[in-house]
C-alpha cells in the first residue's frame, strides 16, 4: 500500500482515456475541452504529510493548490469553476480530491499502480482515466 510520500515527485501525462466526456460533464465548454484534450500535463505533488501541493502545469496553462489534508478550502480549477474541496489520504493508499460546486461534486483519485500515478475522475456516471509517470 502506498504512502503519501510515494506521491510526491513530478509526474507527466502518458495516457488519457474519456477526458473529454468528463469535462463535457463538468460543464466545460466545447473550445475549453479541445484545449484541455491537447494538453498533457504533468503533476508536481508535495506534502509534509499533513499539508498538501498540487501544481499541474502543461504547455496551456499552470495551476497550483495547497491544502491541509482533511479539510475544506475554495479551489479554482483549471478551467475556472470555484469549487469547494476536500483532499484526504486514505488507508488503501489513494490521494482522494472531492470537489462541490452549484449543487455538482466531483471525485478524483490518485493512486500508485505498477509504479505509474492512475488517477480517476468520476462524475455522475462518466469516469476518465488518466496515467502520468514519475520523472523525478
Amino acid at each position: 500500500m502506498a504512502t503519501i510520500q510515494q506521491l510526491v515527485g513530478r509526474w507527466r501525462s502518458v495516457e488519457s482515456k474519456g477526458f473529454d466526456e468528463y469535462m463535457k460533464e463538468a460543464g466545460v465548454g466545447m473550445a475549453l475541452r479541445k484545449v484541455g484534450a491537447m494538453a498533457k500535463p504533468d503533476w508536481t505533488i508535495s506534502s509534509d504529510g499533513k499539508n498538501l501541493t498540487i501544481k499541474t502545469e502543461s504547455t496551456l496553462k499552470t495551476t497550483q493548490f495547497s491544502c491541509n489534508l482533511g479539510e475544506r478550502f475554495e479551489e479554482t480549477t483549471a478551467d475556472g469553476r470555484k469549487t469547494q474541496t476536500v483532499c484526504n489520504f486514505t488507508d488503501a493508499g489513494a490521494l482522494v480530491q472531492h470537489q462541490e460546486w452549484d449543487g455538482k461534486e466531483s471525485t478524483i483519485t490518485g493512486k500508485l499502480e505498477n509504479g505509474k500515478l492512475v488517477v480517476e475522475c468520476v462524475m455522475n456516471n462518466v469516469t476518465c482515466t488518466r496515467v502520468y509517470e514519475k520523472v523525478e
